[in-house]
């Protein structure tokens, strides 16, 4: 299913495996994930902003190019320890497979809008803490990696960078294409924050906790922007995690919502003023109250479609 048609201002979309019947009407798998009615509300905003498009399913061919076959195949088939089940933070079930391959294939679709509008769009993915080989971290399959694989095997993108701006470090991704000099990943996360053993990105950047804005885009500015200019991508990711914010379960950083907007505006002009492909995706958020994370959620759509106007 999709949101109603609406004559929209621009050509842009979001994808979300939010509309699919895995998401269903019950508790969320987590305490800390936003309550199904709540997901109502953000959907019934986002679709006041751009038109809703149900999630395309991911391939497992694809998911195979990043990950290894045989954890892939145990994934499907429920073969599934408890310790793993522990790394990834709650219980194996069909409808946990069913939304990685969905929110995947939000993924894959916004990057191939990125291809044809200058910004496709997830309203969810960025589970970066998906190794090759095993989950973490709420984290089944790696969606980022998935679609910046399927660009680069696909000859559309030779320089990318992932702007990874969740809480917590995108450990799964560094580690994926630790040995890829074509992939460029970019981490500002929270030091004390999961995972507790970092991976070794293109730039980490570690902030205190407490951290709030002031102090986060004087980093955003001072260290990211240059490592970009310097790598040159032709195509940017930007994970666009709400958990930065203050009153996060999950987080120790206390960026206010203007403070998140701004970083989004930062970002998402960046990329269009040098006519970069962008595909966003919302990676985590985990506030204490749901009507904060829904407005950050808005305001980083609101971002990417004013940044969108740049291109068009």
């Amino acid at each position: 299913m999709s949101t109603p048609p609406h004559t929209f201002p621009h050509p842009y979309r979001a994808f979300t495996a939010f509309l699919g019947a895995s998401f269903g009407a019950g508790p969320p798998p987590r305490r800390q994930f936003l309550p199904a009615e709540f997901r109502e509300t953000l959907l019934a905003g986002a679709g006041e902003r751009l038109p809703l498009l149900d999630a395309p399913v991911l391939a497992w061919a694809l998911a195979e190019r990043v990950h290894d076959a045989d954890y892939l195949r145990r994934w499907q088939a429920g073969e599934v320890s408890r310790a793993e089940e522990r790394a990834l933070g709650f219980a194996w079930s069909p409808a946990v497979v069913e939304r990685g391959l969905a929110s995947s294939g939000a993924t894959l679709a916004a990057t191939q809008d990125a291809l044809a509008l200058g910004l496709g769009i997830n309203l969810g993915g960025g589970t970066h803490h998906a190794y090759r080989a095993h989950a973490e971290g709420f984290s089944f399959l790696n969606d980022v990696a998935i679609s910046v694989q399927w660009l680069l095997d696909e000859g559309r993108a030779t320089r990318i960078a992932i702007i990874d701006l969740d809480v917590h470090q995108g450990n799964g991704t560094a580690s994926i294409f630790a040995a890829e000099s074509r992939v460029f990943t970019v981490s500002v996360h929270g030091a004390n924050n999961y995972p507790f053993q970092k991976e070794v990105g293109g730039l980490d950047v570690a902030l205190p906790d407490g951290t709030g804005d002031a102090a986060y885009l004087a980093a955003l500015q001072d260290s990211v922007f240059s490592a970009l200019h310097a790598f040159a991508p032709d195509f940017v990711f930007y994970l666009a995690g709400a958990d930065v914010l203050e009153g996060d379960q999950l987080g120790r950083l206390a960026l206010t919502p203007a403070g998140v907007r701004e970083r989004d505006d930062r970002i998402c002009r960046w990329a269009a003023l040098r006519g970069l492909p962008l595909a966003l995706v919302m990676a985590g958020g985990y506030n204490k109250s749901p009507q904060t994370l829904i407005a950050a959620r808005l305001g980083t759509l609101e971002a990417a479609l004013e940044a969108g106007g740049l291109r068009v």
